[in-house]
């Protein structure tokens, strides 16, 4: 049976991929994947969110209100970091390209406390996290202390066969933990590669897995949740994020399962290698 968190792109132009708060049945985040052409633009204005917009591959420009071009150029998610263009409400955009551009599209309630800004790769915290099979690079693109009133943005790149989210942690609200909806974009560097995405909450009957694939978004609309690549394919992540915390408050950090967290004073203790057990030599005696 299919997850209602588990989004699928359609169509190859246009918004190929939406989640808004109404069809997620959350408050606060909509996330978009926009494919723009020659003579295909996608303009949009959020009267009252702000808006972070990330090239994904592809080049062109963000027509921003009435005079301001931004321009923006990714070849891959895989080979390099990107811009985030952030646009308070009330500004008018329009994407464009003489050739080919893909950008994910994403907002949050917000009063316009911040200007039109570009926060470009040189900004942004970069850091190794975990270790083991659990070791990946996050991006902080747009998290504190970079400013923002709810949005938090991440990019992740997790080896193949490696975790990501590793203890895994939860952000609903419970467990001491701060309100955060949040989406992960997914891409895949082979096309049969595939990685398994799990939302679950021990205290309640809810545990959602489901298998991705290359394009696809999952939704975290509660619990503690983690993900997996197979062994044949990287994985890379988008998220967004928003909830209750605004502006300083987005540093809140998460709550982590404690029954998992014993693995950071060790990522390797106890691992096994290879063989485990073996035959007894001879037979046993009568």
């Amino acid at each position: 049976m299919s997850s209602a968190s588990l989004i699928r792109p359609s169509g190859s132009t246009g918004r190929i991929l939406h989640v808004t708060p109404r069809s997620a049945g959350w408050d606060y985040v909509e996330f978009a994947v926009v494919e723009t052409s020659a003579g295909a633009p996608w303009t949009g204005m959020e009267h009252d969110r702000e808006t972070a917009i990330v090239p994904l591959a592809g080049s062109g420009r963000v027509c921003v209100g009435d005079d301001e071009v931004v321009e923006l150029s990714r070849a891959s998610v895989f080979t390099e970091m990107a811009p985030v263009l952030y646009l308070p409400p009330g500004v008018a955009y329009r994407i464009e390209s003489e050739s080919r551009l893909r950008a994910s599209v994403g907002s949050a309630p917000a009063e316009g406390r911040y200007p039109v800004r570009v926060f470009e790769p040189a900004e942004m915290r970069v850091e190794i996290r975990g270790g083991g099979q659990a070791h990946r690079q996050v991006v902080h693109s747009l998290a504190h202390p970079l400013p923002a009133e709810k949005l938090i943005l991440y990019e992740v790149y997790v080896p193949r066969g490696t975790w990501s989210g590793w203890p895994p942690h939860c952000h609903d609200g419970r467990d001491g933990s701060p309100y955060l909806e949040e989406v992960y974009y997914f891409r895949l560097d082979r096309p049969e590669g595939y990685a398994i995405h799990r939302n679950w909450r021990h205290d309640e009957d809810y545990d959602d897995a489901m298998v991705v694939s290359d394009g696809d978004a999952a939704l975290v609309p509660k619990g503690y949740h983690t993900s997996v690549a197979c062994p044949g394919s990287n994985m890379y992540f988008l998220n967004y994020l928003a909830g209750e915390p605004s502006d300083d408050e987005r540093s809140t950090p998460p709550c982590f399962a404690s029954e998992h967290t014993w693995i950071e004073a060790d990522w390797t203790a106890g691992a096994w290698g290879l063989p485990v057990v073996s035959a007894a030599a001879g037979g046993a005696a009568a």
